[in-house]
């Protein structure tokens, strides 16, 4: 785990916004800009997306961030590769210390394979992510541009037999993640809606999103 706190004042900052569990977080991160994303309360979840701001076909991808570190952890240091293996974006600052890139997200479809049946229409990460689409059509995104994503703030290890497990969560109230843009990114977050899960005491609660120049 990579602990490393940032220099930057919240008071210097040109954006912040608190998103709400179940809300998602759309907004373009210039090239240069610093992007802080704050777990307010502990033990939430950050489900974040990011494209080329300028050609969307290009996008965050695990397996090419997991190759270069030759980690499945994202922590301060981490570099986030893009399908085309250009880098995207720095870790700059991290507190918590670890970050899950493999777990995916949450769905209608995985709340019925992990819990029951009669969970499948309960709000999950997708459903914000698609809303988010729909609701901003100026992007041209749809469906079938929800790909790799991070998941901040939670902690899902890896077993001996390569398997994955989705444990307590290791952040706490006011822990942070600190990105800087190497390109213009669109970030697309979902705080997530998850109440079947107990890495977060099955209580979702608010992020902070904070961006400096």
């Amino acid at each position: 785990m990579a602990i490393k706190e940032s220099n930057l004042n919240p008071t210097d900052a040109i954006r912040s916004e608190t998103v709400l569990a179940g809300d998602y977080y759309l907004h373009t991160l210039k090239a240069g800009q610093t992007m802080r994303i704050v777990d307010l309360e502990g033990n939430q979840a950050a489900d974040t997306l990011f494209f080329n701001a300028a050609h969307p076909e290009e996008r965050y991808s695990a397996t090419d961030t997991i190759l270069l570190q030759a980690n499945v952890y994202l922590s301060a240091g981490s570099t986030l590769m893009s399908n085309l293996q250009n880098p995207m974006l720095d870790i700059v600052a991290d507190t918590c210390g670890r970050h899950d890139t493999v777990g995916g997200a949450c769905a209608t479809e995985s709340n019925t394979v992990r819990y029951s049946l009669e969970k499948r229409c309960m709000h999950a990460c997708r459903d914000s992510w698609m809303l988010a689409l729909a609701e901003h059509e100026e992007y041209g995104l749809s469906k079938r541009d929800i790909g790799h994503n991070i998941n901040f703030f939670m902690n899902v290890p890896v077993t001996e037999e390569g398997g994955l497990s989705f444990a307590d969560g290791i952040s706490a109230p006011g822990k942070y993640v600190e990105l800087k843009a190497l390109m213009d990114v669109l970030v697309l977050i979902s705080n997530c809606p998850q109440l079947n899960n107990p890495c977060n005491a099955y209580n979702p609660t608010p992020i902070e999103v904070v961006i400096w120049d």
